[in-house]
């Protein structure tokens, strides 16, 4: 189901993206990982809606991966999160902090977090 409400997600989740990239060249290494963590949360909504027109209405990566995972049953989701499982506890740890926290993250984790949005947005097109 493509209408308004998917293109308006899909827009920002690849500002996010976008975001999360000039962040990373700024040298704003938490930032990156608040909005990597964000532009996924809407990338895997907007899919969910294209495909049963709803979503979960959580902030949990894992939860959105896992319900995506159930509705199309394909390979490279499951490979996708298994093989980054760490990395996405990192980034939901990461929402939660950016909020209530004032931890922050060094250039090789905004890097390796960077790489795995840059990947997952290849697996999920």
């Amino acid at each position: 189901m493509r209408d308004r409400h998917s293109e308006v997600l899909k827009r920002r989740a690849l500002g996010l993206l976008n975001n999360a990239r000039d962040n990373f060249q700024r040298g704003e290494y938490d930032l990156v990982l608040f909005h990597v963590e964000q532009f996924l949360q809407l990338y895997l909504k907007r899919i969910l809606y294209e495909k049963i027109g709803t979503y979960l209405k959580t902030h949990s990566l894992t939860s959105l991966l896992k319900e995506l995972q159930k509705v199309y049953e394909d390979k490279a989701l499951f490979e996708l999160y298994n093989s980054n499982i760490e990395t996405i506890n990192l980034l939901e740890d990461a929402y939660l902090t950016s909020r209530y926290l004032p931890r922050e993250y060094d250039k090789e984790v905004a890097e390796k977090v960077l790489k795995f949005a840059e990947k997952a947005l290849e697996v999920l097109k």
